[in-house]
């Protein structure tokens, strides 16, 4: 079931939706166990391990998890969740229409130039997509310059360092004013070509 659609000009289709556990398990592991996909900190789960993580998430009230299709293949990981009871509880001041959110970019040995632009892009669209988000929120690890980088391009600003139990984090916000802004001026391309498949939104 296709939760949602995107056409891209340059790269054609993109779309969203809801990820199974069991049946995407074996997918996922690929990618979530790849060297490139270092910041999803999931480094040595085995197969049990990860589709036990996907069902528990997919079974939470508060957060949800897509698999990603270009082209009608399968090629990102997204998550959505409330950051008021989930990931963020304590460490930053909700406000009524957050939405926090995570991507993965599947690995390959053939890149495609601004793929990563296009789907962070999508993911943020997906999540705009309910009138009732005014804020997507991530917190990518410090570490990561790649993502913050691109965060930045599609209208991300950074308030705060935070500390979470498995990393320290650029807690970062987008309103939706923002991110049309960020479109509506093409500030999203002048970063595309630097930005690998592998740069995650925000880590676990």
């Amino acid at each position: 079931m296709t939760l949602f659609t995107r056409d891209d000009e340059r790269l054609g289709a993109f779309a969203l939706r809801p990820l199974d556990p069991a049946a995407d398990a074996a997918l996922l592991h690929g990618w979530v166990t790849d060297p490139k996909a270092a910041f999803w900190m999931m480094q040595d789960s085995d197969l049990t391990e990860v589709e036990q993580e996907y069902r528990r998430i997919h079974e939470h009230p508060h957060h949800d998890a897509f698999i990603g299709l270009h082209e009608g293949r399968p090629a990102f990981l997204a998550e959505a969740y409330d950051p008021a009871h989930v990931e963020l509880v304590g460490l930053y001041e909700p406000q009524q229409g957050d939405l926090g959110m995570h991507f993965l970019c599947a690995p390959t040995d053939t890149p495609l130039h601004g793929f990563t632009l296009a789907v962070i892009t999508t993911v943020m669209e997906f999540c705009f997509s309910d009138p009732a988000v005014r804020r997507v929120v991530v917190e990518p690890d410090v570490r990561n310059a790649a993502v913050h980088a691109l965060n930045a391009a599609v209208g991300f600003e950074v308030v705060e360092k935070i500390a979470k139990p498995e990393k320290d984090a650029c807690l970062s916000v987008c309103t939706r004013e923002r991110f049309e802004a960020a479109r509506a001026a093409g500030a999203a391309d002048d970063g595309a070509a630097a930005e690998p498949r592998t740069a995650r939104g925000v880590t676990r």
